[in-house]
């Protein structure tokens, strides 16, 4: 059974809403990784329940997941980006992160989709240490219980340069919000290179909320087309399909909005002729082990 596909609405900025959902939908996709901006769904727009009720008829209707991130730029502050976050030293501009987040769940919630996906925010050099991790406990354990009234699972995505950036940060937050999941991204383990996207998958496989696919160069944080950095794809799907993860396997390529025509077909397409591979090899192996199964039990 194939992996099921989704595509980041952020890799289809310079498209109409309507019209990136369709070119994802009509490129053969399983499901769409909402990115919550002005651009498209935007949070802070007037009637935000009826527009994601409208967004969740159309997914019923073509029978798509959906997964909700909370990555936007400039929605919260046009001056300064991805601010103000869970670790902003303010009081009222984390309460202002948090109600951001309050919304994408309520649209998850709407829209019955699979995990909202958020991040810890980057450390301000006026925040200490110790100061910055209470105040990121004490969002996402807010966050969690909004998410858990709702019935939509929350999950936190390490990201390179911020205070949570890899699985061993997590597994420190898991301790202390236990009904916390991973949203991980695979490209973000050839940046920070604790460990290998298979060997992640494998550890973390009953904590995942949520998976994000791309290419990436060993220590650069740049979203890139499969092919084009140090990802090892067949790896990586190998190990999606060994721990037959059923929820939507998310492609972002936030930088290729200016090729989103080409790049979402092409995208899809270099993840199924992996898993044409894959599966080939799987078959032709379980071929074999029945066939010496079959010999041994002649020589019994």
């Amino acid at each position: 059974m194939n992996l099921r596909i989704a595509y980041n609405t952020n890799g289809v900025a310079n498209h109409r809403f309507e019209d990136a959902l369709a070119l994802i939908a009509d490129s053969g996709y399983d499901g769409v990784a909402l990115t919550l901006d002005v651009h498209h769904l935007d949070p802070y727009a007037p009637d935000l329940r009826g527009r994601a009720t409208t967004l969740a008829r159309w997914l019923r209707k073509r029978n798509l997941g959906l997964v909700i991130e909370t990555g936007a730029r400039f929605l919260l502050d046009p001056r300064q980006k991805h601010e103000p976050t869970l670790l902003s030293p303010d009081q009222s501009a984390r309460a202002q992160r948090i109600d951001f987040l309050a919304r994408a769940i309520e649209v998850a919630a709407i829209c019955e989709a699979e995990a909202v996906s958020f991040w810890a925010g980057v450390p301000q050099p006026m925040v200490a240490h110790e100061q910055a991790w209470d105040f990121l406990l004490a969002g996402i354990e807010d966050v969690t219980r909004r998410a858990e009234r709702a019935g939509v699972q929350a999950a936190l995505e390490p990201e390179p340069g911020m205070l949570i950036e890899t699985i061993d940060d997590y597994n420190r937050v898991k301790v202390a919000v236990p009904n916390l999941r991973l949203a991980l991204d695979l490209g973000h383990l050839i940046v920070t290179q604790d460990r290998t996207p298979a060997d992640a998958l494998h550890e973390t496989a009953s904590e995942l909320g949520t998976v994000t696919i791309e290419d990436m160069r060993r220590g650069v944080h740049e979203h890139v087309p499969f092919g084009e950095g140090d990802l090892d794809l067949p790896a990586a799907l190998a190990a999606l399909h060994a721990i037959d993860f059923r929820r939507l396997v998310c492609v972002e390529l936030s930088r290729d909005s200016h090729r989103a025509h080409t790049m979402v077909p092409q995208a899809l397409a270099a993840l199924r002729a992996v898993e044409d591979i894959i599966t080939t090899k799987n078959t032709k192996s379980t071929k074999e082990d029945k066939k010496t199964r079959r010999q041994e039990d002649k020589k019994k």
